[in-house]
């Protein structure tokens, strides 16, 4: 018998690193927290599997969009004969969903090895460990936060960009939303503990930050300070190399004076704003539990384009609330075109399983909602196309983020967001320098449609073209 040893570099099946795979679905949140799922897991010896087929799928879910139950089990039923001809492959699902459902996901889906909910999300890599070594499914969901997000490892998807979690839970009591009873109460972080984690960022090559909460504007009561997202907004336009701020999503009940002068007097926080409207029938967003009315709302947009005129605005409109009248979605058409948003996140309304819209009555028939969804949705285009339309001749700085995907090679254009967010395709001038992602480059915009921008220069023309690399130390 002869007995084969590897090589000192050789790897092994028993020696090899395990391979990993984080799909999201859902909001910027879990977005933030997929990044710490896959720090966590580089940090336990795991590699991102790329292209491959991974030896850990870990699903990160959402309870709050449309089909979600259906997308995860649908997801989960692919993966099952893929698991079985994948020796040693684990399956876990972690997030909204999971902390909604528990242990039915195992018991609809037995082939998941990990169920972990909101706020347990440095368990993962001790729980597959775990499920590894008992050969057993493993459940693990706390009702309250063991460890803020923010003090776990990341791997972020830009180097050049970041999230930054203000705080996490939330107060409010949104009758169509789940959210409260699976992220908690919220909970606030000091301000030196996320300025400090914007510095690091900065200093390992980020140039914008977004700064997360599901109310970011209501940051500091838990520490008796009602001013606190004002002051943070202008402390971050103290920190030297951070060029762009954002934040998502503040709530019109709070929206508050203070902040709207920081967004206009701090150079480095964009002018840009996501404001929820929801709905524009105040009987509905009473019905909602949304304690501002539409009066206010168009309140808050004329106060913000009076300090900040180029502001661009987009929001999210739910169509089809239980009992909303004809009427009733006509104001929220009134209200839409006197916001003249940039851009609109538009939902039909659907029954989330623990809210209380969800028992309400006089829930509409599917085809009345899709009738006023798609009115909705030909409005906010129209209005869109118009606003885009307005910035044609307009020089504008763009950080570049990627290719244009598939058309790319067709239009060999670039793509990345303008100061106000609006997504900008451009094209490179002859003689004019390649950027690489993360990179600012100004362009003079030539063409609009509803959901972007288009900067194609003249051939020969490099006037107006300038890349300013986001690498520190580094010039063109």
């Amino acid at each position: 018998m002869t007995l084969t040893i590897p090589a000192p570099d050789q790897e092994t099946s028993e020696t090899k690193p395990r391979t990993y795979q984080v799909r999201t679905f859902g909001c910027q949140m879990n977005v933030h927290d997929s990044e710490r799922m896959s720090g966590l897991l580089e940090e336990a010896g795991y590699v991102d599997a790329g292209g491959n087929q991974a030896d850990v799928v870990v699903f990160n879910t959402c309870a709050v969009r449309e089909n979600a139950d259906n997308k995860l089990y649908g997801n989960l039923g692919m993966l099952a004969s893929v698991k079985e001809a994948h020796e040693g492959m684990q399956i876990a699902v972690g997030g909204c969903l999971a902390q909604k459902d528990q242990d039915e996901i195992i018991t609809k889906a037995p082939w998941v090895d990990v169920v972990f909910g909101t706020h347990n999300i440095g368990a993962l890599p001790t729980l597959l460990e775990r499920a590894r070594h008992n050969n057993e499914a493993q459940l693990e969901i706390l009702e309250s936060l063991d460890v803020f997000p923010s003090t776990l490892p990341t791997k972020r998807d830009a180097v050049y960009s970041g999230w930054v979690s203000i705080s996490v839970g939330c107060n409010n009591t949104c009758t169509f939303c789940i959210v409260p009873s699976l992220r908690g109460k919220e909970r606030d972080r000091r301000p030196g503990d996320i300025l400090a984690e914007i510095q690091a960022l900065v200093d390992d090559g980020a140039i914008e930050v977004t700064l997360l909460g599901q109310n970011v504007n209501s940051y500091g009561v838990e520490f008796g300070d009602r001013g606190a997202f004002a002051k943070l907004l202008r402390a971050c336009g103290q920190i030297e190399g951070l060029e762009r701020v954002r934040f998502t999503s503040p709530h019109p009940a709070a929206f508050t004076d203070d902040v709207i002068d920081a967004m206009a007097e701090t150079h480095n926080v964009m002018p840009q704003l996501h404001m929820p409207l929801q709905s524009g029938s105040d009987k509905v967003l009473k019905d909602m539990r949304r304690s501002y009315r539409s009066k206010k709302f168009l309140g808050i947009l004329d106060r913000v384009r009076e300090r900040i005129p180029h502001a661009a605005i987009t929001t999210d409109i739910i169509v089809g609330f239980p009992g909303e009248t004809e009427e009733d979605f006509q104001a929220t058409l009134d209200v839409v075109e006197a916001s003249r948003f940039s851009s609109a996140f538009t939902f039909q309304y659907s029954k989330r399983p623990g809210t209380p819209a969800a028992d309400m009555d006089h829930q509409l028939p599917k085809a009345i909602v899709q009738e006023r969804y798609e009115r909705l949705t030909d409005l906010q285009d129209r209005i869109s196309a118009e606003e885009n339309r307005k910035q044609v001749g307009n020089q504008v700085e763009v950080m570049v983020t990627a290719n244009q995907g598939r058309k790319a090679a067709e239009t060999h254009r670039l793509s990345g967001r303008a100061k106000d967010q609006r997504l900008v395709h451009f094209s490179i001038p002859d003689g004019g320098k390649a950027p690489r992602p993360g990179d600012l480059v100004t362009v003079t915009i030539t063409d609009a449609a509803p959901f972007h921008l288009i900067a194609d220069p003249a051939s020969a023309d490099t006037r107006d073209y300038l890349v300013r690399s986001s690498r520190a130390g580094e010039a063109w």
